[in-house]
């Protein structure tokens, strides 16, 4: 008798019930090390092999086609990946899958705002060497010359730092809302207090 070979899809790149198990044994040996007093076990191929496809297949979503660092995007997905593989629990899921695609597409979005936060810096120190004439650009003849063939206005620069900078003031401004004992006061009530 042959036994039955189950076909994947081409989306189904990973078997989430052998995932598990895996994801299982594995917390069972670490489980027994740590009750030895020894190191933790290196995780598996299967297992390393299950977290780089992931990182791979989720550079190709739409929202993170079109940045060119997504390589390593891809390398802070399998870190931090790596680095959660104790923290599945299996007792509170049974979809490692889902656990770590969520945990690779947070690393992707820490990678994208470290860059954004690095192209603003970038921006922002070419601006000020530009305004204050310490630029210096290479002219066709391999000469240098002074700054003021940089061009800094293009629009999707400034809308760029616009945004970046809009998001930052969002950020710093705490939330206003009222303590406990401003609900008594009225308006008329806090311009008695200041007279």
């Amino acid at each position: 008798m042959t036994d039955k070979i189950k076909r994947r899809s081409k989306n189904d790149y990973i078997n989430n019930a052998d995932f598990y198990k895996a994801l299982v044994e594995y917390k069972k040996a670490c489980n027994e090390a740590e009750e030895a007093g020894e190191e933790y076990p290196v995780i598996t191929n299967y297992i390393g092999k299950c977290i780089f496809d992931i990182a791979n297949k989720l550079k190709y979503r739409y929202n993170f086609i079109n940045y060119p660092f997504r390589e390593d995007m891809v390398s802070d997905g399998i870190e931090n990946g790596v680095m959660v593989v104790r923290n599945f629990d299996p007792e509170k899921s049974k979809n490692p899958f889902a656990y770590f695609t969520q945990v690779i597409y947070y690393a992707f979005v820490r990678r994208i705002q470290k860059e954004k936060k690095q192209l603003y810096i970038k921006h922002k120190v070419m601006e000020n060497s530009v305004l204050h004439g310490d630029a210096v650009t290479q002219s066709e003849q391999g000469g240098s010359t002074e700054a003021g063939h940089i061009d800094l206005t293009t629009d999707y620069m400034n809308d760029f730092v616009s945004n970046y900078e809009e998001s930052m003031e969002k950020k710093k401004k705490p939330k206003q809302t009222k303590g406990a004992i401003d609900k008594f006061y009225t308006d008329d009530d806090e311009s008695k207090k200041q007279e």
